[in-house]
């Protein structure tokens, strides 16, 4: 089938379409209602059908497949890779299962696991998913006050935890930060799970809350614990995300249609067939991790590799000596991930065999042309865009390999995925833009299945959030977006990224677009800040590619004259900061707030997921160096 047919098949008859696809996964009892959408924007996929995420995750490979392998875990910072077959999988699970049970935690009761990416986070989650638990992962490393947060926003049985994780060679102590954020929480759990990784030698156990889970493990090596059904639309896992009061939201899944979700765009999107193997770059702390690097491979049966590291530790070539020794069928990263890599020598890339490498998808934030073009023809593999958010679970907008894959157009990551009813309409009167008009990028309810079914304990908050923008019952992405005549979608940026210069709005991404465009630039970050004249102006913050014998003050200029010919004289950016490094959160993003706090001598804020702090000291350095042109 093409994906013409697909996707009108499934906005045009959705429940003979997603009970088509419910047919992936096991069910211990079929659903009695495909969808239920009596209550919009609320709906329920697959209403009265039972099924667990875990044992479509595992169990139910094991007849055909039980001895191939299921995860890799691999750690560039301690250089220990540990391989687990569908058959030792299942086993570490069923033990994990069993000492949560015997430590009270049973269905509808939460788990947050607060873990790098080391295979105990895999079996946390999945031992979860099998008893019917609510598992919460927290970016591991985060800082004690958002850890609090979360913790009496869920209400967990239990927390999981590390002594520690690591990151480029150094040790990041997780103990403290869950000492510091049990004191603050006002609920929180009566135990702590300590998987102990021998990297931190100062760790203290708190008497009667904090439990060891190697001694635990020892009483249960021998369990089988049994699975646990669930009915579709009771709620699988909590993934908290920011929101504009401060306070995180708990983004609700549910299990059924989340499962379905993962089987078809672990096939018909990512291309990964049973037996294949997908490398996901990502944190499982992330949407992307728990969407990537554990369910969906997992559900597909396929091999899943989990890295913790960055991906130039030991050399820039680990990711690719990785895909080389696994066979990777299907990569998935970041953009920024894939910048860092464009700073390296492009040897490190031509080093390895990736002859079986098929697919790279880059997803997170906006993929710039110019990085995007650079990785195509280094790899030689086609490169993939998609978009999505933590709401969504699954790309919203994307192009189908293992479908029918449509033409690539550097810039956008492609057509609505099946099910997403999507528009860009004019912010102002609510209605559809033509082609090539800057509009907001709205998808109309029922969500497909996957996607979040509520904000945790709050449906008025879902409300607010997300379908109260518009006088139409819209779900708004807050995403500045155009379509091409094609159908294409390009996506320019936040809404609440746009900078107003003298009455003309301009996106950040338009601008950023422009100035990477130029050979010398590695990666740009473009923020608006206050003018008294204008309202706003817009000013860079670059990376260079080529540092030794680079005339920054020439390369800035033409920056500048770069943004003019391509977007004109408004655009022009006010000034051009060439730094060593960007601010960026530990999954990548960059802290585009923070920079524009410190330009405008405000209080940068949280940095409490900041990746590298000298980042942020090369940003006040230029400032104060030249705070009225840049260079």
């Amino acid at each position: 089938m093409n994906y013409e047919d697909f996707y009108r098949q499934s906005i045009e008859q959705p429940e003979q379409f997603w009970a088509e696809q419910a047919r992936l996964i096991h069910w211990d009892t079929p659903p009695q209602q495909i969808l239920d959408q009596s209550n919009p924007p609320f709906r329920r996929w697959f209403v009265g059908g039972t099924t667990n995420l875990c044992y479509n995750a595992v169990d139910r490979h094991l007849s055909e497949r039980a001895d191939q392998l299921a995860l890799v875990a691999i750690s560039g910072e301690t250089d220990v890779v540990r391989e687990f077959s569908y058959r030792q999988l299942h086993r570490e699970v069923n033990v994990f299962a069993a000492v949560l049970q015997s430590l009270d935690v049973g269905k509808g009761d939460r788990v947050v696991i607060y873990l790098p990416n080391i295979a105990e986070a895999v079996f946390a989650m999945l031992a979860c998913a099998r008893i019917g638990a609510i598992h919460s992962v927290v970016f591991g490393g985060f800082a004690a006050h958002n850890l609090a947060l979360r913790i009496d926003d869920a209400q967990p049985k239990l927390l999981i935890a590390a002594d520690a994780g690591m990151r480029g060679g150094q040790v990041i102590a997780y103990k403290p930060l869950v000492d510091a954020a049990l004191s603050e929480a006002s609920a929180p759990p009566p135990h702590v799970l300590m998987i102990d990784r021998g990297l931190d030698s100062q760790m203290k156990y708190q008497a009667g809350r904090d439990l060891d889970y190697a001694q635990l493990r020892q009483t249960h090596e021998d369990a089988s614990v049994a699975v646990t059904w669930l009915e579709s639309n009771e709620p699988s896992y909590l993934l908290y995300t920011s929101g504009t009061t401060g306070k995180p939201k708990g983004v609700q899944r549910d299990v059924g249609g989340y499962a379905v979700a993962m089987a078809l765009s672990i096939r018909r999107v990512f291309d990964i067939a049973p037996g294949q193997v997908m490398f996901s770059t990502s944190d499982v702390g992330w949407a992307v991790g728990h969407s990537y690097n554990v369910y969906g491979p997992l559900i597909g049966g396929a091999t899943s590799l989990l890295y913790e590291g960055l991906p130039t530790r030991p050399d820039p070539g680990i990711w690719w000596q990785l895909c080389e020794r696994y066979g990777v069928h299907t990569m998935f990263s970041s953009p920024t991930a894939i910048r860092v890599l464009k700073k390296q020598d492009e040897s490190w890339l031509r080093k390895y065999d990736l002859s079986k490498l098929k697919w790279l998808f880059l997803a997170g934030e906006p993929l710039d042309e110019p990085t995007a073009q650079w990785i195509t023809d280094v790899l030689g593999v086609p490169v993939i865009d998609n978009y999505w958010q933590t709401e969504t679970g699954w790309p919203a907008i994307t192009l189908m390999p293992g479908l029918d894959l449509k033409t690539v157009k550097f810039g956008s990551p492609g057509l609505p995925a099946p099910g997403y009813r999507m528009k860009v309409i004019d912010e102002s009167n609510g209605m559809e833009v033509a082609a090539g008009v800057k509009g907001v990028l709205v998808f109309q309810p029922p969500l497909p299945p996957g996607c979040l079914s509520t904000v945790w304990r709050n449906d008025e908050r879902f409300l607010h959030s997300y379908f109260s923008h518009f006088k139409e019952l819209l779900y708004s992405s807050l995403d500045w977006a155009i379509r091409d005549e094609d159908g294409y979608t390009f996506i320019l940026g936040r809404t609440d990224d746009v900078i107003n210069v003298a009455g003309h709005r301009l996106g950040t991404r338009e601008i950023e677009e422009s100035v990477a465009s130029h050979p010398a630039v590695a990666e740009a970050a473009v923020v608006g800040i206050r003018d008294e004249l204008k309202g706003q102006v817009p000013i860079v913050f670059a990376t260079l590619r080529r540092k030794a014998g680079d005339d920054t003050t020439a390369v800035a200029q033409a920056m500048q004259q770069r943004v003019v010919d391509q977007l004109g004289g408004v655009a022009r950016p006010a000034r051009v900061y060439v730094v060593n490094a960007l601010p960026k959160t530990r999954s990548g993003k960059l802290l585009r707030r923070s920079l524009q706090a410190l330009a405008e001598h405000r209080d940068p804020g949280d940095l409490s997921t900041l990746d590298d702090p000298d980042a942020l000291d090369d940003i006040r350095r230029a400032l104060e160096r030249d705070p009225d042109r840049g260079g």
